[in-house]
């Protein structure tokens, strides 16, 4: 077994999550983070305007996310996500005031399809069976491809799915990424539908453990240091420059690059390829009292306005808005007036006044997830021995989701490992 050091740059979930498996693997790590915090787009702060923990960005997570319960376990926080509701997903239609509940069964076959109860409304069993085709979708095709737009399970689910998994409208999603989810989640039982929450927010449940594992086993975090550029020779990386100073790499030493395409691709070149974005709106506004939502559940789908989803934390309502382009452009007093004209019509509240809030813009929250820019993910694996890449936009076969992140982190560190033995 060689000696030597991991250098890990970038401390968000990828990051973390590599840092967590090699240090599990018996590796020496140093972490090294341009900001001044780790999480990256999945951390929590303090709004000193609602005066409440707020998290940068709304993620849900499934019961079929196997790689963030390895990770909780790996860094002992397993307590940290809790189920939320029943595993219920519940509904609510802006335009016709129609709500509904779609309710997976327990059995991995989806026998549930075939009750119209536990169906969207207006629609057939015939609008499911669309879904046997996905299984061979080729890398080139759309959800579009497959689903009729004209059908009423179009708007009522497949596009919000769609936003919600691949943040991306089905007309130009990845078929083949869609599938995959859909295979692990809905055609699994409720089990694996069931949503996870985290109640004292997402640093809490998966930063701050992280960071404590970490430092708990010997690693070296540190932050405020922003990586300019890499220096080869004989097909391995000698030395990281960063903006301040510059560290030379041992022979035995290797890194692994967990940072967003646009600042891999400024590091390395045509190395990468140049990737479309797509934006995330989160929109928090603060109440007078607790948030109830329609269904009781403690996060609602909305459909034919503006909001996707809708999640309430005790005195807090948090929505978010999937590939948002033309809203993220708007100023964020335009953006809370729209959003909160909804949730006040929803919650049966009058839209004025309006409550405290905070708008944050993700502007470049994924990668645009269709099939050409699927296509461009990197391998974990690069020309250079001893680099490795992580983040959910490398090819890891899932989304740009957390699940996404740690599985990349996971693999690229594993990738060392191999590289040792």
């Amino acid at each position: 077994m060689m000696g030597g050091r991991l250098y890990v740059i970038g401390a968000g979930m990828a990051g973390l999550a590599a840092a967590v498996r090699a240090v599990g693997n018996g590796r020496d790590v140093t972490v090294m983070e341009a900001a001044r915090h780790g999480g990256g787009r999945c951390r929590s702060f303090h709004d000193a305007g609602l005066d409440r923990v707020i998290d940068n960005g709304t993620h849900m997570i499934l019961g079929a996310n196997q790689k963030v319960f390895k990770f909780l376990d790996a860094v002992g926080a397993k307590d940290g996500l809790l189920p939320m509701g029943n595993g219920e997903f519940n509904f609510f239609d802006l335009a016709s005031g129609d709500s509904w509940s779609l309710r997976p069964g327990k059995e991995s076959i989806p026998w549930w399809l075939l009750l119209p109860s536990r169906r969207v409304p207006d629609t057939g069993l015939r609008d499911y069976l669309a879904l046997r085709h996905l299984a061979g979708a080729g890398g080139g095709a759309s959800l579009g491809d497959f689903f009729d737009p004209s059908r009423p399970i179009y708007e009522r689910l497949w596009a919000p799915l769609s936003l919600a998994v691949l943040n991306n409208r089905p007309e130009t999603a990845s078929a083949r990424l869609f599938w995959r989810v859909f295979e692990k989640t809905f055609f699994k039982g409720a089990k694996a539908c069931q949503p996870f929450w985290a109640p004292a927010g997402l640093s809490a449940a998966l930063i701050g453990p992280a960071m404590a594992f970490l430092l708990e086993n010997g690693t070296e975090v540190r932050f405020s240091r922003l990586l300019k550029a890499l220096l080869s020779a004989e097909e391995r990386i000698t030395q990281l420059n960063f903006a301040k100073d510059s560290i030379e790499l041992a022979p035995e030493d290797s890194v692994i690059l967990a940072v967003p395409p646009g600042q891999a691709r400024s590091i390395l070149g045509e190395a990468i390829e140049a990737f479309e974005t797509r934006p995330i709106v989160n929109v928090h506004f603060r109440l007078d009292k607790a948030v109830d939502l329609p269904g009781g559940s403690g996060f609602l789908g909305v459909i034919g306005g503006a909001s996707h989803w809708m999640f309430a934390k005790d005195d807090l309502l948090s929505v978010t808005i999937s590939s948002a382009e033309d809203l993220a452009a708007q100023p964020a007093s335009k953006i809370a007036n729209i959003i909160w004209g909804e949730a006040a019509t929803l919650l049966g509240m009058e839209p004025s006044p309006m409550p405290p809030y905070r708008v944050i813009k993700e502007h470049r929250a994924t990668i645009a997830q269709t099939p050409d820019q699927i296509a461009r993910r990197p391998d974990a694996r690069t020309q250079w021995r001893n680099l490795f890449l992580a983040g959910d936009w490398t090819d890891t076969g899932l989304p740009a989701t957390i699940e996404g992140a740690i599985t990349s982190g996971f693999k690229a560190a594993e990738l060392d490992q191999l590289s040792r033995d």
